[in-house]
């Protein structure tokens, strides 16, 4: 797998690969490079054996601001409508990569997350933030519609329409209380333990079965999509696909001899 220039990228032992966005003097702005390193790592990762749980987070006081204003935004102004739509058709291909990889995303939030860092964070499956991390969806406000790197897809779908609604119609940041509070956050604890909260989370699903937990991701997926009728026979299919997998009998084997289950 080629090593990403743009931000920082580490791989562990225990299975867990850690992004982390490194232009704290910039908020963690993206650029064109760092978009198309994050989404060529994420379609990379699929086949990466060894990564088991990957976290994103950024360095400094923001996770992520959005789009640099000079590197991206001021560029922009001179594209035509095919240039724009290769530039938002690749954004969107980030946020594809990320729901596609059958792993869990964890986004650890150290502070600003705002524009495409709020899409980012909204496609990792959790959300756990310091008490700093407010977020913002705040398109409207430079002009452009809140459906943005599917904000209007999945942002409904994890707080309800009405809240969404009026996240991406007002553009204002939200506190992490809120947030949490909504259900876009799945843990808010202070700052200076956000490090070992996330790193225990990301732990815990390492040891994890990680065929199961890439078949429950698949899943979540696709029945966003489904009738009841489809879902049902959907999951019967899925679920008779993981009593096939040798980590279902290792937990029966586990469980008869008292032992904690050790997972392929």
């Amino acid at each position: 797998m080629k090593p990403p220039t743009s931000f920082l990228y580490e791989q562990d032992e225990q299975g867990i690969a850690t992004i982390t966005l490194n232009r704290p003097e910039r908020l963690n702005a993206l650029t064109f490079e760092v978009y198309r390193e994050l989404t060529d790592l994420f379609a990379a990762l699929r086949d990466e054996r060894n990564v088991r749980v990957v976290i994103m987070t950024g360095a400094g006081k923001a996770f992520c601001s959005g789009g640099d204003v000079h590197d991206i935004i001021g560029e922009l102004f001179n594209r035509d409508m095919e240039g724009l739509l290769e530039f938002t058709r690749m954004t969107c291909e980030l946020i594809q990569n990320i729901r596609a990889l059958p792993k869990p995303v964890i986004a650890s939030l150290n502070g600003t997350t705002a524009g495409a860092g709020a899409c980012i964070a909204l496609a990792a499956d959790l959300r756990i933030a310091s008490e700093d991390a407010r977020i913002a969806f705040l398109f409207v406000k430079v002009g452009l519609a809140g459906t943005d790197m599917l904000a209007s897809y999945l942002l409904p779908r994890v707080v309800g329409l009405s809240k969404a609604t009026e996240m991406l119609y007002t553009g204002d940041f939200v506190s992490a209380a809120e947030a949490e509070r909504y259900g876009l956050y799945n843990r808010v604890v202070p700052a200076e333990q956000l490090v070992s909260a996330t790193r225990d989370f990301a732990e815990r699903l390492a040891r994890g079965p990680a065929f199961a937990l890439g078949k429950t991701k698949e899943m979540l997926n696709r029945e966003l999509h489904m009738d009841l009728a489809t879902a049902l026979e959907s999951e019967a299919q899925a679920q008779a696909i993981c009593m096939q997998h040798p980590d279902y009998r290792e937990a029966y084997e586990a469980f008869v001899a008292k032992r904690a289950a050790k997972f392929k």
